[in-house]
C-alpha cells in the first residue's frame, strides 16, 4: 500500500496543495498532476460521477504519484469504503452534523480494533491479495484518511468531542455551505462565518487533528496562520469558466 503524500506533508507541519475537479476525466487529472499538486479532489457529491469515472481518476493520480480524495455521498458503508478499495488516499463525507454521526463513520470506515470496517483485500487498495491481512488492516488505517467535513453550525457545538475521536483523521471547514447554513451565503468575511473557521483549525491543533479547507490567493496567509496546512485551492471549472470568458471578452476589440 503506497504512503500518503498528504499525510507525509501534515506530519512535517507543510502545507499539502490539492486542487478539485468537477469533471469525470482523468486527462484532467493528468493536467493536474503535471502542475505539481500533491492531492486531486474529486466528488460524487454534486457530480455525476459514478465508481467507474472515480476509479480512473484515482489510477491517473497515482501515475504522477499524487494523492486523489473523494468526496463520497452521504449513505451506507459500501459508498464510504469502495474509493478506499479503489486504491484512494481519502474519503471526504460532507456534512457532518454530530459526534453520533462522527463515530458511525470511524464504525464503518477503520479497521478494528478503531471500527468495523469489513475486510476485503482482493482490491487496489490491498494488491489483490498481495499483503498479508494484519499487514492490510494496520496499513490502512495508518494511510488511508477519512475526511470530514464541518458545513454547519450544529457540529460545532461538539466539535472539541468529534476532534477527540479516534479514526477521525481531519476536519475540514467548508466556508460556502457553512455561511449558507447560517442564512449569509458568500459573505466568508463575516464574523459569523470567519470565527467558527478559525476555531476549528485550533481545536484541531489542540487535540492533534488536520486541519483542512478551501483557499484563495488573498486569504491562504490567514488561513495558514489559522493552523490550515491541506488547502485546496480552486477548480477546473472555475478555472476554465473564467478562461473562456476572458478569451470571448478579446472579441470585443473587433466586434
Amino acid at each position: 500500500m503506497r504512503e500518503s503524500v498528504i499525510l507525509k506533508k501534515l506530519k512535517n507541519d507543510e502545507v499539502a496543495t490539492c486542487f478539485k475537479t468537477n469533471f469525470r476525466e482523468p486527462r484532467i487529472v493528468d493536467m493536474i498532476g503535471y502542475a505539481g499538486f500533491d492531492s486531486v479532489w474529486t466528488c460524487m457529491e454534486h457530480v455525476g460521477n459514478d465508481l467507474r469515472d472515480i476509479e480512473s481518476q484515482i489510477y491517473a493520480a497515482k501515475s504522477h504519484g499524487m494523492d486523489s480524495v473523494v468526496r463520497v455521498p452521504k449513505g451506507s458503508y459500501s459508498d464510504y469504503i469502495r474509493p478506499f478499495e479503489m486504491d484512494a488516499s481519502a474519503i471526504m463525507i460532507p456534512h457532518l452534523m454530530s459526534l453520533e454521526e462522527a463515530k458511525q463513520i470511524v464504525y464503518y470506515t477503520k479497521f478494528h480494533p478503531i471500527g468495523r470496517r469489513p475486510a476485503d483485500g482482493g482490491n487496489a487498495d490491498g494488491n489483490f491479495c498481495a499483503y498479508s491481512g494484519v499487514n492490510y488492516l494496520e496499513t490502512s488505517n495508518r494511510e488511508k484518511i477519512v475526511i470530514c467535513q464541518i458545513e454547519d453550525p450544529e457540529p460545532m457545538e461538539q466539535i472539541e468531542e468529534i476532534a477527540q475521536l479516534d479514526g477521525i483523521d481531519m476536519l475540514f471547514f467548508g466556508p460556502g455551505d457553512y455561511s449558507h447554513s447560517i442564512g449569509k451565503f458568500g459573505q466568508m468575511n463575516d464574523k459569523d462565518v470567519l470565527e467558527p473557521w478559525e476555531r476549528m483549525a485550533a481545536v484541531c491543533k489542540k487535540y492533534g487533528k488536520f486541519a483542512g479547507t478551501v483557499a484563495t490567493p488573498d486569504n491562504i496567509e490567514m488561513l495558514h496562520s489559522w493552523g490550515y496546512r491541506f488547502l485546496n485551492m480552486s477548480s477546473d471549472v472555475g478555472g476554465l469558466l473564467q478562461y473562456l470568458a476572458k478569451m470571448i471578452k478579446a472579441f470585443d476589440k473587433v466586434r
